[in-house]
């Protein structure tokens, strides 16, 4: 006796799953947002998630892809959750503020991909543990750990390979890539100034130029040189916190005391 036999479809759940979270974290719907417990899934365009100050989550690509570590003051969106031809998986973040590093596995299917938009251009690639930051003008800081990246603008692809880093300005191509550094830390100087008889003090910080920069919970501007710079009506005993953030997530956090 012979027996047919049929090729049965396999479904394969597409989306992200929030796996860990801390502090306040919120899944974002077409709809409206509401906050993000274990468990929660984001399988449609437009789905994503935010967290704010002190914050982070863990998301799970798929069942068997990687990881997202999303850092404090984040927002992610999904553009594209797709299956190629091949059985390969298509998916496309949007990251229009903040820190995210992945951790995928080295896709085994040609049509793969994964891709994470921000203002400034878009990183490719075809598993790897790299990580982007997003400061408030839209520069975007890419770093990669292992693997490679193709960072992508204006037309224009430059490799970021393991072990290397770079930036993309809006509007313009992506920069060459340099040694990854991955540091937090923080050079400053203070000077007292005096206007109309007030007095003042202006704080200027040298930071790596992909880092991204909170002073106060509020985002800095970091120019190509990496610096910022802010004035402060000068009180007694003022003190303000300086948080830098990598690329890859490493952070640190800076007490300074300008008087």
């Amino acid at each position: 006796m012979a027996f047919a036999v049929y090729a049965l479809p396999v479904r394969v759940e597409r989306g992200l799953s929030v796996r860990q979270r801390q502090g306040e974290v919120m899944v974002l719907r077409p709809s409206g947002s509401a906050p993000a417990a274990v468990g929660d899934r984001l399988d449609a365009i437009g789905d994503g998630l935010r967290t704010g100050t002190r914050s982070a989550a863990v998301l799970e690509v798929d069942t068997d892809v990687g990881f997202l570590d999303v850092s404090e003051r984040t927002e992610l969106r999904i553009r594209t959750l797709e299956m190629a031809a091949d059985g390969g998986r298509i998916t496309h973040l949007s990251v229009p503020r903040g820190q995210v590093r992945t951790r995928l596995r080295r896709f085994t299917n040609q049509g793969s991909q994964f891709e994470i938009e921000t203002p400034a251009g878009i990183s490719g690639v075809r598993g790897t543990e790299f990580g982007v930051s997003v400061q408030e003008d839209g520069k975007t800081g890419i770093a990669t750990l292992t693997g490679a990246v193709d960072t992508m603008a204006v037309g224009e692809t430059v490799a970021v390979p393991a072990g290397f880093q770079n930036l993309i300005w809006p509007g313009e191509p992506p920069t060459q890539p340099v040694p990854l550094r991955n540091d937090p830390g923080l050079e400053y100087e203070r000077r007292v100034i005096f206007d109309n008889n007030t007095r003042y003090v202006t704080l200027t910080g040298r930071v790596d130029p992909v880092n991204t920069v909170f002073v106060d919970g509020a985002p800095q501007t970091v120019d190509r040189q990496g610096e910022f710079r802010l004035t402060r009506l000068a009180t007694a005993r003022l003190r303000v916190e300086v948080v830098v953030i990598t690329p890859l997530g490493r952070q640190e956090t800076h007490e300074i005391y300008l008087l």
